[in-house]
Parts: C-alpha cells; sequence; structure tokens
C-alpha cells in the first residue's frame, strides 16, 4: 500500500511538471481578437506599421495612407497625394518615413510629425516592399516589375545603388548587421544581399510563392510565409530550411516576436497562425486564431505584443474581360476593419 501511494505521489509530480512546462508559454492565456474597429476609407489595401516612436499605425491605402491612433482606432491624419502605395518604412534617427509609391515609381519621404510628403525620390518600377537598413543607415525599396531594389541614402535623400536581382521581389527582412534578406516569389527562393556592397550574396531555396518575411535576429532565423500553407524556417546563415510548419491558407505578412518566440502568419481564409520557437531548429503550432476573412497583411507591435490585421467586405466580383482576366471585387463602402489581437 505504501509502494502505492509514493508511486502515484511521483507520478502525480511528474504530471505536474509536464503540465507546467506545456503551458509556460501560455502563462498570459491563447491569443485572441480584443476589438475591431470599423474604420472605413477609400481604397484597397497592403502593407501596415506600427511606428516604433510614435507607435501610431500607418496603413497603405491606394493613392493615400491612413495613420491611426492603436489605443482608439481613430484616425489622426491622412497622408494624401500619392498614387498607389504598397510599404512604409522609418528611420529611427530622423522624424522622416518612407512610402513606396508603386504606381508612381517612386519613394515618398513623409515628416512623421506632421504627416505630409516632403519630397518624392524616383525609384524603379513598381516598388513594393521597403525596408529601413540600421548598418548602413539605407533605405531598400524592392521594385516588383523591374526586378531591382533602389537603395536610398537617408541623409542625403540620393540614390546610391540600383541592384539586381534574380526575380520578383516580395517582403524584405534586415538584420541590422549588415545583411537584407528578400524573398523572390516567381522563383520560390530567398535572396541574401550585402548592404553595403549591394551585392547578391545568395539564393536560397525555401517554398511555393513565398511572400511574408520575419526574423530572429538574435537566432539567425528568418520566417518565410508561403503558399501550399506552409512557414518556411530558414538559417539566416547558411540558407537551410529548418523547420516548415503548417500555417492557415493565403498567407501574405509574417512576423517575430522576440519577447515570446511565437511566429505569426496572418492568413486570407481568415486565420492567424501562432508558431512557437522551442528552439532555433524546433517549432510548434501553437493555435490558429479567426480573424476575418481576407486579413492577410498585419503588423507587429513588439512593445506591446499586439497584432494588428486589416480585412473588408466585398461585393460580387466582375465578369473577367480580356483587358482584366482577374478582377477583383470590390470593397464594401464602410467596411473597411482594423483587427486587434492579443493575449
Amino acid at each position: 500500500m505504501r509502494r502505492q501511494t509514493i508511486g502515484n505521489l511521483a507520478v502525480g509530480l511528474l504530471l505536474a511538471f509536464v503540465l507546467a512546462g506545456s503551458t509556460a508559454s501560455w502563462a498570459q492565456g491563447p491569443y485572441h481578437v480584443q476589438t475591431k474597429w470599423k474604420i472605413g476609407g477609400d481604397g484597397g489595401w497592403d502593407y501596415l506599421a506600427v511606428d516604433p516612436q510614435s507607435e501610431l499605425l500607418y496603413i497603405t491605402r491606394g493613392n493615400h495612407v491612413m495613420v491611426v491612433n492603436p489605443s482608439s482606432g481613430q484616425q489622426v491624419a491622412d497622408i494624401t497625394g500619392l498614387h498607389g502605395t504598397h510599404g512604409v518604412a522609418f528611420d529611427p534617427d530622423s522624424n522622416e518615413g518612407y512610402i513606396s509609391d508603386g504606381a508612381a515609381n517612386a519613394v515618398a519621404v513623409f515628416n512623421r510629425k506632421t504627416n505630409t510628403i516632403t519630397q518624392t525620390i524616383p525609384a524603379g518600377t513598381n516598388p513594393d516592399g521597403i525596408l529601413y537598413e540600421p548598418y548602413t543607415h539605407t533605405v531598400w525599396a524592392f521594385n516588383g516589375r523591374s526586378k531591382n531594389a533602389t537603395v536610398i541614402d537617408t541623409k542625403t535623400k540620393k540614390v546610391v545603388a540600383t541592384v539586381p536581382l534574380p526575380g520578383k521581389p516580395e517582403f524584405p527582412v534586415a538584420d541590422g548587421k549588415g545583411s537584407v534578406f528578400v524573398n523572390i516569389e516567381d522563383k520560390n527562393e530567398m535572396a541574401h544581399l550585402d548592404a553595403k556592397t549591394h551585392a547578391l550574396l545568395a539564393e536560397w531555396p525555401t517554398c511555393d510563392s513565398p511572400s511574408g518575411n520575419a526574423i530572429d535576429i538574435a537566432h539567425d532565423r528568418l520566417f518565410s510565409v508561403c503558399d501550399g500553407k506552409k512557414m518556411a524556417v530558414v538559417d539566416a546563415l547558411s540558407g537551410k530550411v529548418v523547420a516548415t510548419p503548417e500555417i492557415g491558407d493565403g498567407p501574405d505578412a509574417a512576423a517575430f516576436d522576440p519577447r515570446t518566440g511565437n511566429a505569426f502568419s496572418s492568413n486570407g481564409e481568415g486565420t492567424l497562425t501562432v508558431v512557437h520557437q522551442n528552439s532555433p531548429d524546433s517549432y510548434t503550432v501553437l493555435e490558429n486564431v479567426n480573424t476575418q476573412r481576407s486579413a492577410r497583411t498585419m503588423a507587429l507591435d513588439t512593445k506591446t505584443g499586439k497584432i494588428y490585421l486589416v480585412a473588408a467586405e466585398f461585393g460580387p466580383r466582375p465578369a473577367a474581360t480580356p483587358e482584366n482576366p482577374r478582377p477583383r471585387p470590390p470593397v464594401l463602402p464602410g467596411s473597411f476593419t482594423i483587427i486587434v489581437v492579443s493575449r
């Protein structure tokens, strides 16, 4: 009887230990939709970004960029005079930001205090993804149709290089140590670029039609979201794919939170996949949070851990024409929504 009691006690202690370990990453509970703000506004949308200084949320909306207070969901400014916007990048050493204006083949410089455009810099054809590279103090705009990158010196506001790329670029990231990584969508690979010499260092096969990209700088890991419901976790030093956790369908953006070790994929099917980093080479899918259909793009506020997604409701798809064989359904007026996900 005593042996059985001791044995039961040992099993109970072991079970408690296992359960405590398995729930350590859930100490604050699972992710959930905290709130939704229906803010309306005209136009489609692409990338959104959180200003690390003001913590305001910038959302590209076709010919303008909406600036939203993420505490209230209220629009506080609107950057106009643009043509077809895609992404926003911020210079941490100044009050300036940069917008890739694809339809204008240009990068617009704006003042983050007044949210007004101060200068326009010619780029390649259809600049899309954009980032600030801290090692060289440059802004890189990745041109989707001319398949190259325009490099801008942030002090002089001059183009210092045009870097040829092996294919159509999608989302770029930088490691802060002089390397830039960008998905090459039409070649199913990632390109590794040297920010100092502007040279193409390597091309790494990753996954099917990669789009969103994120980085864990501390462990040199890249997170590329792809068709086929896969996230390719890539060693940023060797280019080796070390894991392929399953994500939702129709992803477009990725993010990584270094505080929690969680990577995220926003999926057009209406889910946000949360993938936990157990170790640099081991990953577990924690959950798929229901968001809203078409919520494919997102921004992570690394200070608060909140994730912002955007979506809308759509009308019937127009009939295809020779000029537009794949027409998009129209956004219903007033339906544009910001979705806030948190723990």
